[in-house]
């Protein structure tokens, strides 16, 4: 299929889903019953403009098969077509009487809107995200997230499979070369990404230009997993033909701007680089921590946390006998620690995958503790692939498909194992697995009362701040062992520092170096996993300040509720939030006070 048939297809797509929803939904039943029919109905058109979406969530399948051959339209045509799906649904929302809901559904309500208003934020401000401003960085990009994305939720079950895993090959040619139209025309105006970081993303397309086509990583996960089902076909041949003679000139091109642009970008690190940075960088603020901060605000409590959390790690290093230097530099002395280092070999990998299951085990026996009605969403803990481990997070975490049939993933960056001593590991995976992400995801994604929209819904305020809150409900459940607990701090710190270094280099123009020298500094982190982290927050700006500003606000909320109900009080009660879904801080908040009074009166 040609690209231009694709965009017919998405422009009568949404026009006929936009223009022919119905204007009054589920006549009989209640208002709720209509409002979750209305939400599930754009949750399903939309998925029509987001074939990816409906692959990772399971959903390409019965009347909408057809979406797992394609991948969505990212030319100028297909966002205009996104945006303009986005205003009639958030209207749609709107004009949704909320008088005749009941509190979960103006709640429900609300969450929704909010959501599609944030969608519409970016664009008068020149760019498609305000978090993700650049088009192409080390983390941002098709040459990025395609291969990756085919490789680890692209189903390979059927022949059908096989051949939409060949489709989605084709039309990859098409996003690459969209993709470039339109880092073109953003640099026109000033929106290209930093040096180094363009250098770094030159460096990954090339590695994955480098190989015969035969040889390269999207052939050979179709042949293996082909073969692993034994779906017979000229699987190998086909696929190399596509990445020959569509996708490497495609990459071509793109690697040929790039290295054109790369000498006309602008000086700078931060956000404050780009034609209004300053409005760009407090949308992102706003719209990562769900607040109203100020970039000063932020900045100030990151001071005061890390010097609070630094006293605390001092005591427990000096009990573990390292009490030489400042913080930082006992912690970096711990990092060398012949105790604490993996071999940096495959073995060394191996050794540590195996002891994050173990630890991923070893919490869910806890987790009844605290946790009613405990999901039983499946976990697999994978190494982040070799061609993105340069520019890719430290760690990350992919949701289960809502049909079960492929489980959740987290992912970590394994490029040196010196990265990851073992007395950081429990932190990390109590934050990216149980009882974090993972278990936050399963209660959204498996809890009834919501709508499709809302089950796999993710703020980073709410998300991230509950995974660190975990780390911190992880040493209540007796999750740490001896220095691990130093661990559980340092990761506490490194939180705060992000406070620091995000507002550091967004908005007070630090460079790269100054902010990597202060992570490395204060939060003892070897200097290259530091420096990773440093230009995440230059390509994804505003979001490191979630994970802190989100516990916060979760630590206060049980406080208040602790303080309140006495006796009353229990953790498995006040779990049961999550089954109500990913909503704003101030929403929280307000509703952990709400199931307070009712828990006072009905006792």
């Amino acid at each position: 299929m040609e690209r231009r048939q694709f965009l017919a297809y998405s422009g009568s797509a949404v026009a006929a889903l936009g223009l022919s929803w119905p204007m009054r939904v589920l006549a009989e039943g209640s208002a709720d019953q209509a409002l979750n029919a209305l939400l599930d109905k754009i949750f399903y058109d939309e998925l029509l403009l987001s074939p990816e979406q409906a692959t990772s969530m399971g959903l390409d399948t019965g009347p909408r098969r057809e979406l797992r051959a394609r991948l969505s339209d990212s030319s100028e045509a297909g966002r205009d077509a996104a945006e303009a799906f986005t205003r009639e649904a958030l209207r749609k929302i709107r004009a949704f009487d909320p008088a005749s809901l009941s509190d979960a559904g103006k709640r429900i309500r609300d969450i929704a809107a909010y959501k599609y208003e944030q969608e519409l934020v970016a664009r008068p401000l020149g760019v498609d995200g305000v978090q993700s401003p650049y088009p192409i960085t080390q983390q941002d990009g098709a040459y990025f997230g395609i291969p990756d994305f085919l490789d680890s939720q692209h189903p390979i079950e059927t022949i059908e499979d096989a051949e939409a895993y060949l489709s989605r090959l084709r039309f990859f040619r098409y996003t690459l070369d969209e993709q470039t139209e339109d880092q073109r025309c953003k640099a026109a105006k000033g929106i290209l990404a930093p040096g180094w970081s363009l250098d770094l993303a030159l460096g990954q397309m090339k590695k994955l230009r480098q190989s015969a086509p035969e040889q390269n990583g999207m052939v050979r996960s179709l042949v293996t997993r082909a073969a692993a089902k034994n779906l017979a076909g000229d699987w190998e041949a086909r696929a190399a033909r596509i990445v020959a003679n569509e996708i490497y000139p495609a990459l071509d091109r793109q690697i040929a701007l790039v290295e054109r642009l790369r000498r006309t970008t602008r000086p700078g690190d931060g956000a404050w680089r780009l034609p209004r940075g300053d409005e760009i960088y407090r949308a992102a603020l706003a719209q990562a921590t769900t607040t109203t901060m100020t970039p000063e605000e932020i900045h100030k409590i990151g001071l005061e946390q890390v010097a609070d959390i630094t006293a605390q790690l001092d005591g427990i290093l000096k009990g573990a006998g390292y009490a030489s230097g400042n913080v930082g530099a006992r912690l970096t002395a711990l990092n060398h620690a012949g105790d604490q280092l993996y071999p940096d070999t495959d073995e060394g990998r191996a050794a540590l995958l195996k002891d994050l299951n173990a630890g991923v085990a070893a919490m869910q026996a806890k987790l009844p503790r605290a946790f009613a009605d405990v999901p039983s969403e499946k976990l697999e803990i994978r190494r982040v692939p070799v061609e993105i481990q340069d520019g890719a997070p430290n760690g990350y975490y992919y949701s289960a498909t809502l049909d079960g049939s492929r489980p959740a993933i987290y992912w970590i960056n394994l490029k040196s194992t010196g990265d990851w001593p073992r007395y950081s590991l429990p932190a990390l995976t109590y934050h990216e697995g149980v009882p974090g992400h993972h278990l936050q995801g399963g209660y959204s994604r498996t809890a009834g009362a919501l709508p499709m929209m809302l089950k796999d819904f993710f703020l980073s305020a709410y998300g991230e701040g509950w995974a660190l809150y975990a780390e911190q409900l992880a040493d209540e459940l007796g999750g740490y062992n001896g220095i691990e607990r130093a661990g559980y701090l340092q990761s506490f710190l490194f939180r705060a520092a992000r406070l620091v270094v995000d507002t550091g280099l967004n908005h007070y123009k630090w460079s790269r170096e100054k902010a990597t020298d202060y992570l490395v500094t204060t939060v003892g982190f070897p200097r290259a996993r530091a420096q990773r982290e440093i230009e995440r927050y230059c390509a994804s700006i505003g979001q490191a300040c979630s994970y802190k500003i989100g516990h916060t606000a979760w630590v206060r909320a049980r406080k208040k509720a602790e303080a309140a109900l006495g006796a009353k009080f229990s953790l498995p009660w006040f779990h049961e939030v999550l089954k109500e879904g990913v909503m704003p801080l101030s929403m929280l908040e307000a509703r952990i006070e709400q199931r307070t009074a009712e828990r006072l009166r009905a006792a």
